[in-house]
């Protein structure tokens, strides 16, 4: 067959105003014995949500070239390939096939297992081949790739090198492009969750980072951060959140000895302001690592949710408040000692009106951070009332 035959017989048989992508057209012989021919489209269905519902008819079932249904999509691909276009015929199934006998028969484990390899293959050839079509490729179906990074533990590895993130660097990359940027003596993969580029780019999370060279992925989906919570890590490089505590910079012994030394002569005014933002809000104030041009950042506990991730769960009409206020976990404020800000209070008296700096200090902080704050509405007339 030419291509221009396949490319016809995609968008007759599925009704697709684009050919396909790529083309995967293979026969399995031996001890099993099936045939099949998929498409990967051009485009996403108008519903967005179409390939992620069970019955979505995407992939036709023939016995010996008989008809049988186009109702058994999940049993042949998992749901995040539902959006793969084709035809399987097997010589090995009865004619009278049902959905009990498909999820118990060998012969269909067999051939899920083959169509899912030979997709993944042809996706990543293409990544690999043909930048402008994985481009395409990507805008339309990277979330189900992501999704399958969180479902499909067996190809996650796979699944890994196809993802693609916005980045520091200016463009979209790999994890596998990243890696081979990185610092020497690097050993983590640093990202960010953010609603968008420029929240990132704009972000006090970032500032010694970049100042420093390192690259940092924008994570800018609810899915990537439950991603990379999956993933963990990528060529023994962990995958590291920069709003955590006790993120690991590669710091120089010069900068080691006077972040200590500020660390030091900072002990009593965090103590002051941890006593006056309360034990209940904040479990620690220490000195900060990560700041350049920002006073103060709140971090989130190393095994707790970050702020967008805390967001995501309470936009969750179903979420459960105890759970949730479970794994938000303890919230951290780190202060820069080099701020004019750091220092005024350093040296200023632990009277009221330190106390209420310390206060919108913090509150600040959360807002930056994009913590829920307690009362906004309350924050903003304090912030007007001292510009008066």
């Amino acid at each position: 067959m030419t291509k221009a035959e396949y490319d016809d017989f995609f968008k007759s048989t599925f009704r697709e105003f684009l050919p396909p992508l790529d083309t995967i057209h293979f026969n399995v012989e031996g001890t099993i014995e099936f045939s099949a021919l998929l498409g990967i489209p051009a485009m996403p269905p108008f519903d967005p949500q179409e390939v992620m519902r069970s019955g979505s008819k995407n992939i036709r079932l023939y016995v010996k070239r008989v008809f049988i249904s186009d109702s058994f999509d999940e049993d042949l691909l998992p749901r995040y390939l539902g959006f793969v276009k084709g035809v399987v015929d097997s010589a090995d199934l009865p004619l009278n096939v049902s959905r009990e006998i498909l999820q118990e028969s060998r012969v269909v484990r067999a051939i899920r297992k083959q169509l899912i390899k030979r997709t993944l293959d042809a996706i990543k050839s293409m990544a690999e081949n043909d930048a402008d079509s994985y481009k395409t490729f990507w805008e339309a179906f990277g979330r189900n790739i992501k999704l399958g990074v969180l479902e499909d533990e067996a190809n996650r590895p796979m699944l890994a090198k196809l993802l693609r993130f916005e980045s520091s660097s200016g463009e979209m990359t790999s994890l596998d492009e990243y890696v081979g940027r990185k610092k020497e003596g690097q050993t983590g993969i640093y990202y960010l969750t953010a609603d968008s580029k420029a929240t990132a780019e704009s972000s006090p999370y970032v500032e010694q980072l970049t100042s420093k060279g390192f690259e940092v992925l924008y994570l800018m989906e609810p899915i990537d951060e439950i991603a990379m919570a999956n993933l963990q890590q990528f060529d023994d490089m962990q995958l590291v959140d920069v709003t955590k505590e006790d993120l690991a910079l590669g710091e120089t012994e010069e900068e080691k000895q006077a972040f200590e030394e500020a660390s030091k002569s900072l002990e009593g005014l965090c103590e002051m302001m941890k006593k006056v933002i309360g034990e209940d809000k904040v479990e620690k104030v220490t000195v900060s690592n990560r700041l350049t041009d920002t006073p103060a950042v709140v971090v989130a506990s190393k095994f707790g949710w970050s702020a967008n991730m805390e967001r995501i769960m309470k936009a969750q009409a179903m979420s459960d408040p105890q759970q949730a206020e479970y794994m938000k976990g303890r919230r951290s404020l780190e202060i820069n000692p080099s701020h004019p800000i750091i220092k005024s209070l350093a040296g200023a008296a632990d009277d009221d009106a330190t106390a209420d700096r310390i206060r919108l200090l913090w509150e600040s902080a959360l807002l930056v951070g994009g913590f829920e704050l307690g009362s906004p509405k309350a924050f903003v007339e304090r912030i007007y009332k001292q510009m008066l």
